[in-house]
């Protein structure tokens, strides 16, 4: 009996575990590498390298041993200056971008002052500051944290914006008859009724921060994952540079698992924003 009741609630949790939870997420990558595979040899490119090249790139890059080059046993250099600039944008962007959504999305007469500039300014694409980031910031890492912020800030910003804006009206109201007034309003009914929306943009800005990374890295670093695949394009190496894509979409992938952790944590008390 209790084991039953135990599978119930696991059941109601979303908490099931079996074997396909595992298993099923693993087809397509497995389906996508064996078309890879398939399209190399029928075609006999020589411009695609074919998976087993691309694992043995990654393996050399890992732990070295098999090309010795200047990229072998690099790996953890490269991604630990891309992680450095990825989290150091991100989190700038968090810091700036939460308050400043909380207040705009509350305060009528910032969000007149600020809301206009910010949407002049969000279809500016992030590519387009490039050259700027390397007038302000030179030539190094600073440029790539710089643009890793901006494309970070904006999906915080609104989403934080919107999260504030959709309170319920009806919370403000038994907030108040409670006695709730002022900044106690404010962190007790604002601040835990946004934070659906306010995780929404930091999965968001985070998913951006690691694509923006690239882009980032083309201000001239000489080390990080970005700067590996740019030199691997200049050098013809097709597999350094699909191995550098692959460590980039394993590290963001795992990264973004902290945040789902993250987010489920805090909101355990409403289960249909669990992930």
């Amino acid at each position: 009996m209790g084991q039953a009741a135990l599978t119930m609630e696991e059941k109601k949790s979303g908490k099931t575990w079996h074997p396909a939870r595992i298993v099923t997420p693993l087809v397509v990558p497995l389906l996508l590498l064996l078309a890879w595979d398939l399209a190399v040899r029928i075609t006999g490119t020589l411009l695609i390298p074919p998976p087993k090249e691309v694992g043995l790139m990654l393996w050399d890059f890992a732990f070295g041993g098999v090309y010795d080059d200047a990229f072998s046993e690099t790996l953890s250099l490269h991604l630990w200056k891309s992680v450095t600039r990825v989290y150091g944008g991100f989190f700038a962007a968090a810091l700036i971008g939460i308050p400043l959504g909380l207040l705009i999305g509350r305060i009528k007469i910032i969000r007149d002052l600020l809301d206009p500039t910010l949407q002049l300014l969000r279809p500016v694409p992030v590519t387009a500051w490039l050259p700027l980031s390397m007038i302000f910031f030179g030539i190094g890492p600073n440029a790539a944290i710089f643009l890793v912020f901006l494309g970070a800030f904006y999906p915080i910003v609104f989403n934080t914006i919107f999260g504030v804006k959709s309170v319920d009206g009806r919370l403000f109201e038994a907030a108040q008859m409670l006695g709730c007034n002022g900044s106690s309003l404010f962190r007790q009914v604002v601040l835990p009724a946004s934070i659906p929306s306010i995780l929404n943009g930091l999965r968001l800005g985070h998913g951006f921060a690691w694509i923006l990374i690239v882009v980032g890295e083309m201000t001239g670093v000489p080390e990080g994952l970005g700067a590996v695949i740019m030199d691997g394009r200049m050098l013809s190496r097709t597999d350094l540079v699909i191995a550098g894509m692959i460590v980039i979409g394993l590290t963001g992938y795992t990264t973004d698992r902290l945040l789902v952790l993250l987010n489920n944590r805090l909101l355990k008390w409403s289960p249909q924003h669990h992930v």
